[in-house]
């Protein structure tokens, strides 16, 4: 994957590792020489990544953690100090339920209030002490929902584009010790788009300047940049990885 070796004796810890974005981040990261600590809800698939990542020689292992529950993240960090002090987070964990502003229910407003914004706000707290005292990064995955509107994602794009503060904020509270940046995906071909038709499949490539669908292996690279040393003076800004999805317009 990468001769690189940016994480090399770093601990980092990724939610939503079983699939799509958070597993190709850990395998990245994992690669680059980290010890990773894998978080989801989904137990099967998380274990089953992280043994792939152990099969392949990394240091890597799972825990079941809801990123909204404070308790979770007590036995995540517990995960994490085995290996050492956490000195990257990849903040990725989300859920998604569609739904006009008019149809929503509150309790499906405050779920994905509760894991796409509160989440990553526990996970911050979480660590914060590793990183104050030993230096660290943090990465947010937003969206370009943050910035774009789509129809029947209202809490989605609430909490994508809070995310965006909620890093400005924390990089100034915690620099220079802690760095945090935002990576917003544009239309990766995830699991997400499973029950999607091939005309809005080929609708939303033709719609990128790249003509294709972005891969999790192509966020995880943007990632981990913002991770590493390389991105030492890079903090509280975000960077689109949706191949020009955002600026194409088809009207004049």
């Amino acid at each position: 994957m990468t001769g690189m070796q940016r994480f090399t004796d770093q601990v980092a810890v990724v939610t939503g590792a079983a699939v799509g974005i958070g597993a190709a981040t850990a395998a990245r990261l994992a690669a680059e020489g980290a010890a990773v600590v894998l978080s989801d809800i989904d137990a099967e698939r998380g274990e089953r990544t992280a043994t792939e990542l152990r099969e392949q020689g990394a240091r890597a292992s799972f825990v079941r953690a809801d990123v909204a529950d404070a308790a979770d993240w007590e036995r995540v960090l517990d995960a994490a100090h085995a290996y050492g002090p956490v000195r990257v987070l990849v903040s990725n964990a989300y859920t998604v339920e569609l739904a006009p502003a008019g149809e929503m229910t509150q309790a499906s407003w405050e779920r994905q209030v509760a894991v796409n914004l509160t989440g990553g706000f526990l996970g911050f707290k979480a660590v914060q002490p590793d990183m104050s005292e030993h230096g660290g990064s943090v990465v947010y995955t937003s969206s370009v929902h943050a910035h774009m509107g789509l129809p029947g994602r209202p809490a989605y794009a609430a909490t994508k584009g809070a995310v965006l503060s909620l890093c400005s904020q924390l990089a100034v509270e915690y620099g220079p010790s802690i760095r945090v940046n935002a990576v917003l995906p544009g239309p990766i071909l995830t699991g997400a788009w499973d029950g999607i038709d091939e005309e809005s499949r080929a609708r939303s490539v033709a719609e990128t300047a790249a003509r294709r669908f972005g891969t999790p292996e192509d966020v995880a690279a943007a990632i981990a940049f913002l991770a590493s040393a390389e991105a030492g003076f890079v903090t509280g800004t975000s960077l689109l990885v949706d191949g020009g999805w955002s600026v194409v317009k088809a009207s004049s």
